[in-house]
């Protein structure tokens, strides 16, 4: 399974998603596009009626039921990130491996590379008899 998620390339940018999508022969139309420009804009995570809002204030024509096609499709494909919560899904821009910061007092998620030293993981595999191939952590704090 490693050396699978290894030898796909992974999403950094806009061109990336794009491409990703044209590899896996998902069409690329004009909703995908504005989601897909939306997304690496805004840089943050947000729920699909926010992604509604904000393509239709920027006079982008796209219905409720196209973007929230177009987010499962996205996110299904690992092209983007969906991100489940009580109060819904968030999406965001980053696909592969990352960790977040849950900000309590805003609701914002921000994402973060978190790099944990090698010991640390050689010990958690001790401790549990599990070989580590991946991981993410979910920080909770408030901003200062």
């Amino acid at each position: 399974m490693q050396q699978e998620a290894a030898a796909v390339k992974p999403i950094r940018s806009l061109e990336d998603a794009l491409e990703r999508c044209q590899h896996l022969g998902m069409r690329v139309s004009r909703q995908r596009r504005f989601i897909l420009e939306l997304l690496w804009q805004a840089k943050e995570h947000l729920s699909a009626r926010e992604i509604y809002d904000r393509l239709n204030q920027q006079g982008k024509d796209i219905g409720h039921t196209s973007v929230y096609q177009n987010l499962e499709a996205l996110s299904t494909q690992g092209i983007i990130e969906c991100i489940e919560r009580a109060d819904g899904r968030l999406y965001g821009n980053i696909s592969d491996s990352h960790s977040h910061i849950n900000c309590l007092d805003t609701a914002q998620i921000l994402d973060v590379e978190v790099e944990l030293p090698e010991s640390l993981l050689r010990e958690v595999e001790a401790r549990t008899g599990v070989k580590i191939t991946d991981y993410s952590i979910n920080f909770y704090g408030y901003r200062q």
